[in-house]
Parts: C-alpha cells; structure tokens; sequence
C-alpha cells in the first residue's frame, strides 16, 4: 500500500500479533485509500476476533470505516467477559486443541471437536452453520469470512488455555453432565446398564455410574478422578457466577 498515511497504535494486549516495530506507540501505516480499516488492522496481522472496537480522531468507528490521510487510529482489544449475541454460548475447537475440548465438556460447557483435520472452510462453515464460536491459535482460520464468532487462543498450554477461554467467555459451568469424548449429554446408569464396558476389578469395586446419551460410554470414579476433580474445583473457586 502506498496511498494515504495513518497513525495506528495498536493495544499491548495486541502485540503479539503486530511485528516488534508497532508494538510500542502509534506508527505509519500507508493504506491504498479504498480499503476499510479491519482490512488494514488484518494486514497488520491482528485478526478481527481479537478486536473490540477501533477509534479514530477520538470516535468510535465500524470495521468498514475508510481511514483519510492523517488519521489517527486507536485498535483496542476486546472487553472481558466478551458478550456474544445471539444463540446460546457454545464452542467449536480445531484438530489442535483436543485436551482444551475434553477440559470444556468436562466443566459442561457445549463443545464441539474436529479430532481430524477438515479443512478450514469446513470449519468456518461449521461455525456459521451451528452458531459456535471457533477457537483456534491459527491466525488464517480466524480470519475467514464466514465465521459466526472466532477467538484465537493465546497459550500452548491446557491449563492456561482453560483459564483464558473461561474468562474471556465466563460460560455456565455445569460440571459431570458432558461426555468428554463426544459432547453428548450423561444420564445416570446402572451397572447392569454399562456391564459391557466394565472390567472385573472395576466391576467389583464400583458401584456408581453415568452414561453419555449419545455415545453410550460409561464414566465412574476411576484412577484420574482426583486429577478431574481438581479441574474442576479450580474453574468453580474462580468462574463460578
């Protein structure tokens, strides 16, 4: 681009996205003077989903907004906890963030999982088509068109991730009512009900279960669940209400 120039400061939240020259203070940035300002925040490597509102000369302004020669342009990030409109909270995750998944399912939060890789037009699709928002650390993913909602997840690690999305989204916490394998709901059952699925030590040492709607599988408190529970308790001690 080689038209008109802009000041753009972009927030430290943000940095991560920007190269090392424009995280500190506004900088110049030439536009071809036709194409909106979220197409030039874009370019700048900072996906919209990660944008809360853009200002210029002082005033808020739409995504479509044309930047002038000599504008000066505030990108901020967006507010926490993030309102999203319409359908009720739910989440799509990419073929990368399987643990995350199996951690949201086992709080109760809808989830859906791509555990292969389908493509990222079939996932943006799939997110406009059921409404979900897509989480994802794949800047290009986030960046397509078609998406309902989108949010880029920040961390490689699953515990750090949790956190961020819980606090980002605050969902409605409903912990041991999700298959964490296949999102489906869990209704009590019987051992003569998930017989099938037992071995005989856990047969004989369990008398407890529940059993995903969908799926069929069988849960009970078995080796990891301390591991589970600690999980648990941490999102309820902090996102809770």
């Amino acid at each position: 681009m080689n038209g008109p120039e802009i000041h753009v400061e972009f927030a430290p939240d943000l940095a991560l996205f920007v190269p090392s020259e424009r995280r500190r203070g506004a900088t110049t940035v030439a536009t071809d003077g036709v194409s909106s300002l979220g197409h030039v925040v874009e370019s700048a490597g900072v996906p919209l989903t990660e944008v809360g509102t853009l200002w210029v000369n002082g005033r808020e302004v739409p995504t479509s907004y044309v930047p002038s020669a000599g504008d000066s342009v505030e990108v901020r990030p967006v507010d926490r906890p993030q309102q999203v409109p319409g359908a009720p909270l739910r989440f799509l995750l990419d073929v990368h963030l399987g643990t995350l998944a199996r951690r949201l399912r086992l709080l109760g939060v809808d989830t859906a999982y791509e555990s292969t890789d389908i493509g990222d037009p079939a996932l943006a699709a799939l997110s406009a088509a059921e409404q979900r928002v897509l989480l994802s650390r794949d800047r290009g993913l986030l960046r397509r068109r078609e998406l309902w909602a989108g949010a880029y997840v920040y961390s490689t690690r699953p515990e750090d991730q949790l956190r961020d999305v819980l606090d980002r989204f605050r969902p409605e916490l409903r912990p041991w009512t999700r298959c964490t394998a296949c999102n489906g709901l869990l209704k009590e059952a019987t051992k003569e009900e998930v017989a099938d699925q037992l071995q005989g030590g856990t047969h004989r040492s369990y008398d407890v279960f529940a059993q995903c709607r969908d799926c069929g599988r069988a849960y009970w408190k078995g080796a990891h669940h301390e591991q589970l529970v600690a999980i648990v308790e941490r999102a309820l001690a902090e996102f809770a209400g």
